[in-house]
């Protein structure tokens, strides 16, 4: 686990904003040994891991762009003075 996943700060503002990826108001239906039914996902929590997905691709995309301007031929030739 990452740090950055328990707590997120803007990086514009450099302050707390609350998270996309959780929502606290879902999270009230905790499972015990006793249950043994097989959980169903309903079409909203289907709908909700989509989008959770899709901003996780989103989040390694533009960390890939900031990997490629960091270590990339331009980087490598501005840091060895050419």
């Amino acid at each position: 686990m990452i740090l950055r996943e328990l707590f997120y700060f803007d990086p514009e503002t450099v302050e707390s904003v609350d998270d996309k990826r959780y929502d606290a108001d879902s999270d009230d239906s905790p499972m015990t040994k006793n249950d043994t039914r097989k959980t169903r996902l309903s079409l909203k929590q289907i709908q909700k891991i989509r989008k959770s997905s899709e901003l996780h691709n989103e989040e390694k995309l533009k960390e890939l762009e900031f990997v490629k301007q960091m270590y990339g031929l331009t980087a490598n030739a501005e840091a060895a003075g050419v």
